[in-house]
């Protein structure tokens, strides 16, 4: 498990996820976007859901438990590229939940 770090708060993901993360918000940061970031927490969390806010004046720091990095899964980049442009922002989903949202939309595979 790794760690999304903003505001001094540290939230746990796991390393793939998190990899895929780092991806998708170096790239609208980079543009100089902000945006949300959401995810749902679970139950073991306290359920419910949690957004962040992110901007290119934020404080943001990634950190893996990993030593090696996983390999990208692109449909997976472009998913979550996708949803980060929709009202929502960029909407945390599985690597299973983004190959469903590719076969529904052919744009995407």
């Amino acid at each position: 498990m790794g760690y999304l770090i903003f505001g001094g708060q540290e939230f746990e993901f796991e390393d793939r996820l998190l990899l895929h993360l780092k991806f998708v918000i170096g790239q609208k940061l980079r543009k100089q976007e902000c945006f949300f970031l959401s995810w749902h927490r679970g139950a073991d969390d306290g359920s419910g859901r949690f957004s962040l806010w992110m901007s290119p004046y934020a404080e943001l720091a990634f950190r893996f438990s990993g030593g090696r990095e996983p390999e990208y899964n692109q449909r997976w980049l472009k998913v979550l590229n996708a949803l980060s442009h929709t009202p929502r922002g960029l909407v945390v989903i599985s690597e299973e939940e983004a190959e469903k949202y590719a076969k529904k939309n052919p744009d995407l595979s």
